[in-house]
């Protein structure tokens, strides 16, 4: 037999968590694996890898990403800065924004705070033209997509933010149904103060309960990561106790000390919960520095209106003031507060916000307001809140996985007014260097399946995630000893290094850490 490829001689690694690493041979024909085990040196294959003293895996799968909200799904399809790190898979449509469906142009202002959406163009409305439209891009990696909750609400409602009626609510969930049934993986949101009202309370009931039927998951971005982080994840379990769905959480982390001391008392509500058989799980990025929006930093009753109307409120003396007092209420540590990206004033880049406020002799709530007008509402920024022990802890629970909550950019193509968040180029090395390498917290086989076969279980994918003869052939071969994030704070325009071998669907798409002109990324669909 002829094969594609044969991976001689590497350390596998399977993606189970339970298989201890063993010494063995890889074949490849076409897109899938077709042999583990001794292979003879007289089989012939296009390719032949020796991969003395390296280790094999699965390729590793993403499930917070935002390559498609900010776009470089498409701008940058290359998607370097994921591949380079083992990644073969991302999940996008996060924090109940997604790119279908788009029945009316409304249904895409949730992505106003991270793109010109009067740039983008789009040439589908179901979730089925826009997987088409994916499988046409010439992406390098596999992509499969959440349908956002507020992405179905803006089909029905427009901008309107009056709570939907029984209609609308059937309406919504008409389009969540045809979402899942054409390849949706399941829904997501992002949950705040807002679902603490009855009528959103149904609505997301009667989403949740088309999700569980579809045995899809349900995904949230929480809103306040802060002290409303316990009772938060109460209302999620409520939610999922309720109507049966899956759920978990997006980049789960406390922000900020009067989170921190509440972390594991928060960890003890999901275990509870899984004794209930529920189904709960996380990922997390392995970073003490955050990356968001400073428009997330706006009060929840401005956020629900659409770009041009809050612009427009921002500008109303009575208005900002409300804001202006919502904001000291919320006693945010500015000095901690770093802008990333702000287009259009690119001196504030990586200043503090009271740095900023000192410079320009306003106060530091007028910055935010000021900033977030003079950039269209687009700026990104940074904020080192997060508890390092906390991050340890949470790596050696078994629901928890890795992810980057990143973007996947090509370093040729980022403007020098964006300085993305490290995480977008190393979390999954750094995550092996820190958690296996460092700490000796987790094994090889632990740091693997969480990267692997644990987030191709909560996506409900079979043929993925692990090292298995007749699944796809997604597979990473990395140097155990150099394997590492090289991205900074001050530096993140750097790939990772100890990748030295990437295969996507059977084509080889990273060669001596370097991308091949393979692009044989597809895009997923839920069976």
């Amino acid at each position: 037999m002829t094969y594609q490829a044969i991976i001689k001689n590497g350390t596998i690694i399977d993606g189970t968590g339970n298989t201890k690493p063993r010494k063995t041979d890889v074949a490849i024909k076409n897109d899938k694996i077709v042999k583990i085990g001794q292979i003879s040196d007289n089989e012939s294959a296009k390719i032949k890898l020796n991969a003395e003293g390296l280790f094999v895996a699965p390729g590793f799968i993403d499930l917070t990403t935002h390559s498609d909200n900010h776009w470089t799904l498409f701008s940058q399809p290359n998607q370097e800065s994921f591949v380079k790190q083992g990644i073969t898979t991302i999940l996008g449509g996060h924090g109940g924004s997604s790119l279908a469906p788009a029945i009316k142009r409304e249904a895409l202002q949730s992505l106003a705070k991270w793109v010109d959406i009067d740039t983008i163009n789009i040439n589908w409305q179901s979730t089925k033209e826009f997987l088409k439209q994916v499988d046409k891009t010439d992406l390098t990696i596999n992509f499969a997509t959440l349908t956002g909750h507020e992405t179905l609400r803006r089909n029905v409602l427009a901008s309107k933010t009056n709570p939907a009626t029984k209609e609308q609510i059937e309406e919504i969930n008409e389009l969540l149904e045809n979402s899942l049934k054409e390849g949706s993986f399941g829904l997501s949101a992002s949950f705040g103060e807002q679902y603490s009202d009855s009528n959103l309370k149904n609505e997301l009931s009667t989403l949740l309960e088309t999700t569980a039927k579809h045995k899809a998951i349900s995904s949230y971005h929480i809103a306040d990561e802060g002290k409303n982080l316990m009772p938060t994840i109460s209302k999620i379990i409520v939610f999922l106790r309720k109507t049966g769905a899956k759920g978990h959480i997006a980049h789960f982390k406390a922000l900020g000390r009067e989170a921190w001391g509440n972390f594991e008392t928060t960890l003890a509500m999901i275990k509870r919960a899984q004794k209930e058989n529920i189904f709960l799980t996380c990922d997390f990025f392995p970073y003490t520095s955050t990356g968001s929006n400073l428009i997330s930093f706006l009060p929840g009753w401005i956020l629900s209106e659409n770009k041009d109307q809050i612009l427009k409120l921002l500008k109303e003396s009575k208005t900002r003031q409300n804001i202006i007092d919502y904001l000291k209420k919320l006693t945010l540590h500015y000095d901690k507060i770093t802008i990333a990206s702000a287009e259009n004033s690119p001196s504030s880049i990586g200043k503090n916000i009271s740095q900023i406020s000192k410079d320009s002799e306003l106060s530091e709530e007028e910055v935010v307001i000021s900033l977030l007008e003079t950039n269209d509402l687009r700026v990104s920024i940074f904020s080192n809140i997060i508890s390092e022990e906390n991050i340890e802890i949470l790596a050696q629970k078994p629901y928890s996985m890795i992810g980057s909550d990143g973007v996947g950019y090509d370093i040729s193509k980022i403007s020098k007014t964006n300085i993305p968040h490290p995480r977008s180029f190393g979390s999954f090395p750094r995550a092996i260097s820190h958690f296996v390498k460092e700490k000796n917290i987790l094994n090889w086989e632990n740091i693997i399946y969480k990267m692997s076969g644990l987030p191709a279980q909560v996506l409900g994918i079979t043929n993925r995630g692990a090292l298995k003869e007749d699944s796809y052939a997604d597979v990473v071969v990395f140097n155990p000893e150099t394997i590492k994030d090289n991205a900074t704070r001050k530096n993140p325009f750097q790939y990772s290094s100890g990748i030295d071998y990437v295969f996507i669907n059977g084509k080889l798409s990273l060669a001596d850490n370097k991308l091949t002109e393979n692009r044989a990324g597809k895009a997923l669909r839920k069976e």
